[in-house]
């Protein structure tokens, strides 16, 4: 049994949005991301990919996408990305998949880990508004609620997961590395930072007693990052 996590996967079977505009790299990136995965992952495994999972607007448009995942070797659990327009009530799309389970205001489990997360949002810094503001709070508080159910229902080992980054661009503390530190959160994966200049400012290692990991796939060159396993 192992755990991996990629993130940011940006797929567009269903809609014209290839990603080789954003540099050469991204030419056919599905297929180097398929290739590693088929290489590493059994059947008995979970891929968690936090958000930005496709770029359909409607959930039907976004099912050749999410059979393509489906397609792929173990069980995957998603969280919702900023891109993700497509997702709709879990009620809705749980039913479609037999190997994933879609995060939404409550948590994920594989053996005794408990998987809680949201999307997340900007945290404050020099530009939030007052919009900000109000779905940075919310999210703190889906967040918070994912991370209590799972303790009601007994989980201690918690694996934290958001799409969008859990500090501002100055690493300063935010809600959310203040909840990771309060319920002992010994590891977060996040992703929506692309690009080399913006990863060489993103928050990877040991903060605050919780260990923060990049997880959008072109940071990890199209491969998934092995968290436990």
């Amino acid at each position: 049994m192992a755990i991996f996590a990629i993130g940011d996967l940006h797929l567009s079977f269903g809609t014209d949005k290839p990603m080789e505009v954003f540099g050469a790299h991204w030419e056919a990136h599905y297929d180097k991301i398929k290739l590693d995965w088929c290489e590493q992952v059994t059947d008995d495994d979970v891929v968690i990919i936090p958000g930005d999972i496709s770029w359909a607007i409607t959930f039907e448009g976004a099912k050749i996408d999410l059979d393509w995942i489906e397609s792929l070797p173990g069980k995957k659990i998603l969280f919702k990305g900023n891109h993700d327009y497509w997702w709709v009530s879990k009620t809705k799309m749980d039913p479609c998949y037999k190997t994933i389970t879609f995060v939404h205001n409550g948590y994920a489990s594989y053996g005794n880990l408990a998987i809680c997360g949201t999307r997340g949002w900007t945290c404050p810094g020099e530009e939030f508004t007052a919009e900000d503001e109000k779905v940075y709070k919310r999210e703190l508080l889906r967040l918070e609620n994912s991370i209590t159910q799972a303790k009601r229902d007994g989980y201690t080992e918690i694996l934290g997961v958001l799409h969008f980054p859990p500090t501002n661009e100055k690493k300063e503390p935010s809600g959310f590395t203040a909840l990771f530190s309060k319920y002992e959160v010994r590891k977060v994966i996040y992703g929506h930072i692309h690009g080399k200049s913006n990863f060489r400012g993103a928050l990877n290692g040991l903060y605050n007693g919780t260990e923060y990991i990049l997880t959008s796939c072109d940071y990890l060159s199209f491969k998934l990052f092995t968290l436990e396993g």
